[in-house]
């Protein structure tokens, strides 16, 4: 019986039994087809990732270097630990709203050359894989800085990657960038410079051949720490972790950053499987994290419009508004997005009126404010109001008073853990007003949506504006739209603002760039492009110009879901998600390819004899909408159009 029990607790953590003076240590995730092998070579603390045995990241070196001491070289291996760990959380914003966590836990103690310790804690489920280092108090020293980390990522040669090259700083629009927004190369080879020579941010998708996907990224990062990003590969194929730039917000901040002791770093995350179903339905971010507040009032997700997207900077004046105020009540929209200027062409006082009609209409109120003004060039107010602890609460204090339910700040422009701070600042005191957050031109979340319960998005995209900028992003907008769901939109929020139907992308939508994409490819990216507040591209001239179909489906289509399943697709090429709200389960794909693509679908959510609504175009590129019956819900067979959709709605 005790032998019996012995083997079971070796099936369950999948460990190395480790003999004195062994510095190796092997955890499983509970299937056993993910494994994590930790060792010391030559004092040097490396990991290697395995799947279903095949290599998917081959020996990668972990430590940093601080202040307080040396961790990447001349370590000892002092202890090694193991654990359960099982979890059971909701998560109203996200993919499911109900989450099972379940992962073996395995903490390797080493110690530096100082004799000072380092314990590396790894957690690893079914198909991710969450690392960080945690740090005691060294005798007297009670803070850290920690100066550059060596944590790597080092894959396999034949190893292709979708990345997205990091900004150099203090360039574009009113010198606001880094802000996550340029565009991704899809399958280069490992070795391939960012573009910028800056790496690359995260998250990175790569392609191990045969052996399956990789998708890297980190989680957990709040006031006590920096956001990171990849360094270009170096010899040998090793991406390594990278501060941020010195330049970023106008050399305001440290690179470095410092935390008190004992401490802990940020996790760094892996998606890992032999196909992209793991990739796209992982909720690794959130399954680390722990809310880091309780919320003070109730938030309502929901639809909202936004007049600046298609109408621009001379449409935040009061009659416009009013106009998308009614809109948005005859959609039976939650909310409309009040942007940039507001407080100079609207005013206070009129603004107080304008709550007070959307009230009127059934319909709340999100106002638009820059995050700071010392560190960019921006001059579209409000300014100065969100960056200090003072001017925002009385800002805020306004804004719960008149009915304000939340703001859109934008213009961060830096990742430092300076920058940090006031992402974690502006959510904690909107908290305390009622008041939800969406961030804009701004670092990607990281664990967010579990870590502060008002917040609820983040653009971090090359969103729906540049549609209105320029024509090359509307002839890229279907390869894009194939990249999200595998790469930026799997780690968290993303307020793309889409859904343009109008044919061209101006106020009379008789000018300005043309839409390559069809209208039911727009209402496929209600679906696939995921945040809990949708501020749609809708205008009011699309209540008669747009198809009846797109409308109507336009007024239904939730925010919020209870679960997605990956269907089909590659990225860059095509996509097919589902997700599933309520009872009701949404069915979207788009394709990016000049053909038509012919697809059998295996839809296990549907069943046969099930009635559903079909959206899809015609060889004309029309919209079409069709009541059919499932016969063999295995192969359900649709073809999308060059630059189209579909959409199943069971």
């Amino acid at each position: 019986m005790l032998m019996k029990k012995h083997f079971l607790c070796v099936g369950l953590f999948s460990l190395s039994c480790l003999m004195a003076g062994a510095q190796q240590a092997v955890v499983s995730g509970p299937d056993s087809n993910l494994k994590v092998t930790v060792t010391l070579k030559d004092g040097k603390p490396v990991y290697g990732v395995t799947y279903k045995d095949k290599v998917m990241l081959e020996d990668s070196p972990l430590g940093f270097l601080s202040d307080v001491g040396d961790f990447t070289k001349g370590m000892k291996w002092v202890d090694q630990k193991t654990d359960n760990v099982k979890d059971s959380y909701t998560l109203d914003r996200s993919k499911f709203s109900k989450v099972d966590y379940e992962a073996n836990r395995l903490a390797v103690t080493l110690e530096n050359a100082d004799k000072k310790p380092l314990t590396v804690v790894f957690q690893v489920s079914d198909n991710d894989v969450a690392f960080r280092y945690e740090m005691p108090r060294y005798g007297d020293t009670g803070c850290i800085v920690i100066n550059r980390e060596v944590t790597g990522f080092d894959f396999p040669d034949y190893t292709t990657t979708f990345l997205c090259p990091q900004s150099v700083s203090m360039v574009g629009w009113r010198r606001t960038k880094p802000s996550y927004e340029e565009e991704y190369t899809p399958d280069a080879p490992l070795m391939a410079p960012s573009r910028f020579g800056k790496g690359f941010t995260f998250p990175g998708l790569f392609h191990v051949g045969d052996n399956g996907w990789v998708l890297v990224s980190e989680t957990g990062v709040d006031s006590r720490y920096c956001a990171s990003r990849l360094s270009d590969a170096a010899e040998g194929g090793v991406f390594t972790v990278t501060f941020p730039m010195p330049e970023e917000n106008n050399g305001n901040g440290t690179v470095a950053p410092g935390l008190s002791l004992p401490g802990v770093t940020p996790w760094r995350t892996l998606t890992v499987g032999d196909n992209l179903k793991p990739i796209v339905e992982t909720t690794g971010p959130w399954n680390v994290v722990k809310p880091l507040y309780e919320a003070e009032h109730t938030y309502k997700y929901g639809r909202g419009t936004w007049s600046w997207i298609m109408w621009q900077d001379p449409s935040i004046n009061y009659e416009d508004q009013v106009k998308y105020i009614d809109l948005a009540s005859e959609m039976g929209y939650e909310y409309v997005l009040v942007d940039s200027w507001w407080d100079k062409t609207i005013g206070r006082e009129k603004m107080e009126e304008l709550v007070k009609y959307a009230h009127s209409k059934h319909v709340d109120v999100f106002l638009w404010y820059s995050s700071s003004g010392y560190w960019n060039d921006i001059e579209q107010s409000p300014v100065n109001k969100m960056d200090g602890p003072i001017a925002r609460k009385q800002e805020m204090k306004w804004m719960q008073k008149i009915g304000v339910k939340g703001i859109k700040v934008d213009f961060f422009g830096g990742d430092k853990q300076e920058t940090m701070r006031l992402y974690e600042a502006i959510l904690s005191d909107a908290n305390d007003y009622g008041l939800m957050v969406i961030f804009h031109g701004c670092t990607i979340p990281r664990g967010w949506e579990r870590m502060y319960p008002n917040y609820v998005g983040s653009e971090a995209v090359l969103a729906s504006e540049n549609l209105i900028f320029s024509q090359h992003s509307n002839d890229m907008e279907a390869f894009n739209a194939c990249l999200h769901p595998f790469i930026r939109n799997t780690i968290g929020c993303m307020e793309f603002g889409g859904v343009l139907l109008n044919k061209r992308l101006n106020r009379t939508n008789d000018g300005g760039q043309i839409r390559r994409t069809t209208d039911v490819f727009q209402l496929a990216t209600s679906i696939l492009f995921q945040n809990p507040i949708q501020n749609f591209a809708l205008a009011p001239n699309n209540l008669t110009d747009a198809p009846a179909i797109a409308i109507d489906f336009m007024k239904k289509v939730p925010t919020t879901w209870d679960e997605v399943r990956f269907v089909d697709g590659y990225p860059g090429k095509y996509c097919v998600l589902a997700r599933r709200h309520g009872d009701t389960w949404y069915i979207a794909g788009v394709n990016a390819q000049k053909e038509p693509l012919k697809l059998k679908l295996d839809l296990p959510m549907l069943n046969k004899g099930d009635k559903v609504s079909l959206y899809s175009d015609d060889k004309k590129m029309q919209p079409g909408l069709k009541e059919l019956t499932v016969k063999n819900p295995q192969a359900v067979q649709v073809t999308i159009q060059p630059q189209g959709g579909i959409v199943i709605v069971r």
